[in-house]
């Protein structure tokens, strides 16, 4: 959940005193891909853990970021307008690299959020997000909290995953010790099932929503890729490679290797759940 060139410049000290020190999205562009968010979760609790590392060729050092995002997720027994209310929390890290340069480390913002998704037959699923991320002050996170909102389709009948996940942030400050805009991230997810094994293109888009200082450059970037996973029955496996086709005022592409575990922590008995929505 960070943005990679925004600490790039802080890092980079020859240009410390004239680049901001943070930029861009709280939420990490391509974080979603490969999840079907748009569809209602079966009722438990699961552990989802997305790992990704990846370097921007900025200049005159490339600009190396890895970040760790576990998160729990809730999917309650509770409907409400006829769709699941799912509870979400995650606790990020993340670390940057500047070759021949300086590295820094720690925890990045924290994240709560309910969501609600329905199921609306024939393969269809919609869910709508609101959380927030809380300010937090590690040398390699936004100082300050912000709204997330999110809304996600997805189709997935016959073994497709076509979901497309609009994520819409707003900084609740535009400028604290860290330079804060607005954003927005499009996930997008087209992967088919063949048995267990899962393949097919993935893609993303970010861009900023606003100059939250007279001098700010906003960052846009449009990223593609692929995707392969693996059902091992319950415990699913997905990993998937994304490059930067395009951007602007990132200082360069990046490419970036993903890794996601997905673990059932619990489900209700099935003798339970049929009780549950007799």
């Amino acid at each position: 959940m960070t943005t990679f060139a925004r600490m790039a410049t802080a890092a980079l000290l020859s240009i410390a005193a004239l680049a901001p020190a943070h930029a861009g999205s709280v939420t990490q562009p391509g974080e979603t891909v490969g999840l079907a968010a748009g569809a209602p979760l079966p009722e438990g609790a699961y552990f989802v853990n997305t790992a990704d590392w990846g370097c921007r060729n900025t200049s005159p050092e490339s600009t190396c970021v890895g970040v760790t995002i576990p998160v729990l997720a809730w999917a309650t027994p509770v409907f409400m307008f006829g769709g699941r209310i799912q509870l979400l929390t995650a606790m990020p890290l993340a670390e940057v690299n500047v070759d021949n340069g300086p590295s820094t480390s720690g925890f990045y913002n924290p994240f709560f959020a309910a969501q609600i998704a329905w199921d609306l037959g024939n393969g269809f699923g919609f869910s709508y997000l609101a959380g927030f991320y809380l300010g937090v002050n590690t040398g390699v996170a936004f100082d300050s909290t912000s709204f997330n909102q999110r809304f996600a389709v997805s189709y997935t009948a016959d073994g497709w995953n076509l979901t497309a996940n609009a994520i819409w942030g707003i900084q609740a400050q535009g400028v604290t010790d860290t330079i804060n805009p607005n954003f927005l991230n499009v996930d997008l997810t087209a992967t088919k099932k063949f048995g267990k094994f899962e393949i097919g293109p993935v893609a993303y888009y970010s861009t900023d929503l606003n100059n939250p200082t007279a001098f700010y450059q906003k960052q846009s970037q449009f990223a593609v890729g692929g995707l392969v996973g693996y059902d091992f029955g319950p415990v699913i496996m997905q990993a998937y490679l994304t490059t930067d086709v395009w951007e602007q005022n990132y200082g360069g592409n990046d490419t970036r290797v993903w890794g996601r575990v997905i673990i059932p922590l619990w489900n209700p008995p099935p003798t339970q759940t049929a009780m549950l929505h007799k």
